[in-house]
């Protein structure tokens, strides 16, 4: 027989070694990037042959270079989260903490299946939405940023759903009671201490909602991007962004140069990224000061 301490000495093992393998593999990747993508980063990198002020006032059309991309993902995703998020928070609370338990129990299951569903059956979905409102409205109705921004909210719905659920229902009992038993209404308990104490939960849930949105190609790819479209003057524009550029030379390229300039707008994608979950936990730590200090 193994002793306890031999089996938690075995599992601190397995763990660490886990962990290590986890981060090295991480490390491998981003090495790979960055060595592979920094020559390539330079101002026509972004910005082509255009002045690069003529092209951030929109003075100019760029060609050849990713700011159209690097535009057309920050719309998407900003626009994905708006019509995502009060849907999804909303629903995580009314499951949380008012429906039935029998209904509680039905939709928590359909969420799990949403939740599971692959992209590429998503962006079917928004390819379909698309024909159909082509016939309903004359030939009017096109593949746009809107109809994928719309796909990409449906696509991360049930995660903030899901995440906003879990996060109010694992809290304390303590914590969900004590504000009630001093004469709060459920409303009040809700807003002023069960979703502040969920927060860094549910900040989680949006990061990983945000990150989804700006790496899936199989959505927008069926739903509106276009290689050469340009900064979008619409919501029923053609867009560009960057998952897409990265296929298409990925799978298109020419030479070696034009390779490289994928890796290099994988590494502007990385960088997007982590500037929206950075914004991400800056607004959480707001709240969180907010929350925490009110008088």
């Amino acid at each position: 027989m193994i002793s306890n301490s031999a089996k938690n000495r075995l599992l601190i093992c397995f763990s660490w070694t886990s962990a290590l393998v986890l981060a090295t593999g991480f490390a491998c990747i981003l090495g790979f990037l960055f060595v592979q993508g920094l020559p390539a980063f330079k101002a026509g990198l972004i910005f082509g042959d255009s002045p690069v002020l003529d092209a951030l006032l929109l003075k100019r059309q760029v060609f050849g270079g990713l700011f159209p991309a690097m535009v057309g993902t920050v719309f998407l995703v900003i626009l994905s989260m708006v019509m995502a998020l009060p849907l999804g928070l909303s629903t995580g609370i009314w499951l949380s903490e008012y429906a039935p338990p029998g209904l509680k129990g039905g939709l928590s299951f359909i969420m799990d299946i949403l939740a599971g569903i692959p992209s590429i059956v998503v962006g079917l979905f928004g390819f379909s939405i698309t024909i159909f409102l082509h016939h309903y409205y004359n030939g009017r109705i096109f593949p746009c940023l809107l109809i994928s921004a719309v796909s990409l909210a449906f696509l991360v719905l049930p995660y903030i759903v899901k995440t906003t659920q879990g996060a109010l229902e694992s809290l304390p009992l303590p914590v969900r009671l004590t504000a009630l038993s001093l004469g709060a209404s459920k409303l009040e308990n809700i807003i002023y201490v069960l979703l502040p104490s969920a927060l860094s939960d549910i900040i989680s849930g949006i990061i990983l909602a945000v990150g989804r949105c700006a790496e899936d190609t199989a959505v927008i790819m069926l739903t509106g991007v276009v290689a050469t479209a340009g900064i979008p003057k619409s919501l029923f524009s053609n867009f560009e962004a960057l998952p897409f550029y990265i296929y298409y030379i990925a799978s298109e390229y020419a030479d070696h140069s034009e390779l490289i300039k994928g890796y290099g707008a994988a590494l502007i994608l990385l960088l997007i990224c982590t500037g929206l979950f950075m914004l991400a936990h800056g607004i959480k730590y707001w709240i969180d000061g907010k929350v925490r200090f009110r008088p």
